[in-house]
């Protein structure tokens, strides 16, 4: 029998992790953009038109799995827009991203107007056999639903990806010199479309989440600025995909603080509570770019810079 310590550590862990998930996903999506050297500020939008593509298809087909899947694929068509924009008819990037995101945000209010109320099954947890039945830990680590599970195996899956495959030093090389890896003859701008694709496919998967395994339901605009956390994320970690991990864990740990912050007694207005994950993305955003030669170091040198390959 776990002590009442025990029991609320446990649960504020399994909080920790769901706040975290949809962060993660869409974090490590705009990873991979950015290491191309594609700025996409349309994350948010994405992740809203995955969370109303994730829940009306998992309404309309009565399975949870595949609205996850379309929720996916509704974010791949939004970034199939941005890249079509910014790489084909190479238009600005930050100025592309806002749009997308205004684009995202309207087009899912719309799409979701008649389903707002509306709940759906949520995911069930899949236990890992035996792992799952060790005291404390098991529960934590070990007894989670699919999505949950998928996400750390991406975080280790784009880990190996990016230093230890040829494909991911490709990756790297066109973020850095897209004139030098086009002159050896890569495809630069067929790659930064297939980044810009993943990265969609990934903020569609994290609002998935959101609205079919996190919160069951919809509701207008339910995504309240995790696209634009996502993106301090990929800043905060030096775009590593293990560094994501840890900062994706710390956001879900502040938005513990907004939620239970009053029911241990604190005496703080709820509107600041609210203001935490923000402020917290302030606060670090303001201390990493303090570090100027770090960041240049760490950041691809190309990254938000228009390519026009030569002929």
């Amino acid at each position: 029998m776990m002590s009442e310590g025990m029991m609320i550590f446990q649960a504020a862990c399994l909080t920790i992790i769901g706040a975290a998930t949809p962060l993660l996903f869409a974090a490590l999506g705009e990873l991979v953009a950015e290491r191309s050297g594609v700025l996409n500020l349309g994350v948010e939008g994405m992740m809203l038109v995955g969370a109303v593509g994730g829940f009306v298809g998992a309404v309309v087909t009565g399975n949870t799995y595949i609205g996850i899947l379309i929720g996916g694929l509704a974010g791949v068509l939004l970034a199939a827009l941005h890249a079509l924009l910014t790489l084909s008819l190479l238009t600005n990037q930050v100025a592309t991203g806002l749009a997308i995101t205004l684009f995202g945000v309207g087009l899912s209010a719309l799409i979701g107007s008649e389903f707002v109320g509306t709940t759906v099954e949520p995911l069930s947890n899949l236990p890992i056999p035996l792992l799952s039945d060790i005291p404390l830990l098991g529960p934590i680590l070990f007894d989670h639903n699919l999505m949950i599970y998928l996400s750390v195996v991406m975080v280790v899956g784009l880990h190996f990806f990016i230093y230890h495959s040829r494909g991911g030093l490709v990756l790297r090389a066109i973020g850095e010199s897209p004139e030098s890896a086009h002159a050896l003859g890569y495809p630069v701008i067929k790659l930064r479309y297939l980044a810009l694709l993943f990265g969609g496919l990934m903020a569609g998967l994290g609002g998935a989440y959101l609205s079919v395994v996190y919160t069951p339901m919809w509701s207008e605009n339910m995504t309240a600025g995790r696209g634009w956390v996502a993106l301090a994320l990929v800043v905060f970690a030096t775009w590593k995909p293990g560094r994501v991990l840890l900062g994706a864990y710390m956001f879900g740990g502040v938005t513990i603080l907004q939620l239970h912050g009053q029911g241990f007694g604190l005496a703080i207005p709820s509107q600041f509570m609210s203001m935490l994950p923000y402020l917290a993305t302030v606060l670090v955003l303001v201390m990493i770019s303090s570090d100027k030669v770090k960041l240049k170091e760490n950041s691809p040198a190309s990254l938000g810079k228009v390519f026009r390959p030569s002929i």
